[in-house]
């Protein structure tokens, strides 16, 4: 892992200027857990070489041991923006406020949870105390903080509720559309054997944030939340049909794609995965 992260580091030249004219962030950006082991390394030289990617609009869930002003200061050096914040289920609710502020330093619009913590199946009793949970975090963050809330999926939510409804139709349902929005990981939709063009066509109102990614073909599908990183691929050579996908995007209410490469070649991938989404519109 560190010599792939090392190797990604080589791509920024010695003397990268970093200081950037600022500009609107784009509606395609990237999660920094695609580069996780190279943003622990070494963060201000990654920042430049996720820049010369092309990317000035990053997603963070992780501030790799800086404060939310010292992280907020390298991206406005450089004219980038982290506009959403990822935070753990746990720190949303026992820590919203903290959450807000540290999202309101580092510039976000959105703060997003991408896991509910749970033994056994995620069921009706579960699903329960996540609306409630995922409205009163919403509540304060939007109220207090002016921050749009997200909840993303990670695949257990698609167990059957009833008749052909799933939890997470329950959760989309039964959380307060003022308060509560989606942030729709595809992948993770899919390997729960769930289209999300699907879920676009049925709730693209409340839909505002997506990770685009894709799965190798032949992977093994089911409700865990989990496959080995190795199974994300480059864009457009997996099982996802993405064609499909951001045509049912275009009539929702996203603001911002992010690509998101969790595998072991993501350094790679990614510039592989951004020439097939020159063919796409965001």
């Amino acid at each position: 892992m560190k010599k792939m992260a090392l190797l990604f580091l080589m791509l920024v030249p010695v003397l990268f200027v970093s200081a950037q004219k600022s500009r609107p962030p784009d509606k395609l950006g990237v999660v920094s857990y695609t580069f996780r082991n190279s943003f622990g390394l070494n963060l201000e030289a990654t920042l430049d070489t996720v820049q010369l990617l092309g990317f000035n609009n990053v997603e963070f869930s992780n501030l790799f041991g800086r404060s939310p002003e010292s992280l907020r200061a390298s991206l406005d050096r450089r004219g980038m923006h982290c506009t959403s914040y990822g935070v753990s289920y746990d720190d949303a609710i026992n820590k919203t406020h903290d959450v807000a502020r540290a999202a309101t330093i580092l510039g976000a619009e959105f703060v997003r949870v991408a896991w509910i913590p749970f033994t056994g199946s995620f069921d009706l009793a579960m699903a329960e105390k996540t609306v409630k949970n995922l409205n009163m975090i919403g509540k304060i963050l939007k109220t207090g903080y002016d921050l749009t809330f997200c909840y993303h999926n990670h695949g257990y939510e698609f167990g059957i509720w009833q008749n052909n409804e799933t939890f997470y139709d329950y959760i989309v349902q039964k959380t307060d559309p003022a308060f509560v929005s989606l942030e729709l990981d595809i992948l993770w939709a899919h390997i729960a054997n769930v289209n999300p063009a699907d879920i676009l066509n049925r709730y693209g109102d409340r839909v505002r944030l997506m990770h685009v990614k894709d799965l190798k073909k032949g992977t093994e599908h089911g409700l865990s939340g989990k496959t080995d990183v190795a199974n994300d691929v480059i864009l457009g050579t997996g099982e996802l049909n993405l064609p499909e996908i951001f045509k049912a995007a275009k009539k929702t209410a996203i603001k911002y794609y992010y690509i998101e490469d969790e595998s072991p070649s993501s350094t790679q991938q990614v510039p592989e995965s951004i020439k097939y989404l020159k063919g796409f519109k965001f």
